[in-house]
Parts: structure tokens; sequence; C-alpha cells
């Protein structure tokens, strides 16, 4: 499964869009981050229990396994 960002096309034609559609995004952006649901969000990503799932101590999602791991690459 390829998930990589598509390459630009060379051999299409660039399209000038508005400066409308440019602010009507702006909006849209600024309304989602002022939104209660993206308040919330960012509360539950500053939370401690959130913060060790992402960024564990030892530096690995579980640790025991990445020592084994180095112990069996290194015997």
């Amino acid at each position: 499964m390829d998930l990589s960002f598509p390459r630009f096309d060379r051999d299409a034609d660039v399209t000038v869009m508005t400066a409308d559609l440019a602010v009507l995004m702006v909006g849209i952006a600024a309304r989602q981050a002022a939104s209660t649901t993206a308040a919330i969000q960012a509360d539950i990503a500053q939370s401690a229990f959130v913060r060790s799932l992402f960024a564990p101590e030892d530096g690995a999602f579980n640790g025991a396994m990445a020592a084994a791991l180095v112990r069996w690459a290194n015997p």
C-alpha cells in the first residue's frame, strides 16, 4: 500500500483560485480552531495519560520488548 503523497503532475495546468476562496478557507479554519470540540481535544492531548502513550519514558512503546530485541540482535 502506497501512503505517500502523490507527486505534482508537471503536465497539469495550474489553476489560480480567487482570493474569496482563500478568505473562506481561513474563516472555516479559524471557526474550527475556536470550537468547543477543538478546545476539549487540545486539553485531552495535553493530559499526562495521552502524553505517556505517545512519549513513554523509556522511548519505546514496549520497553521490555525493545530491550529483548536489542539483546537478541547483539548476542
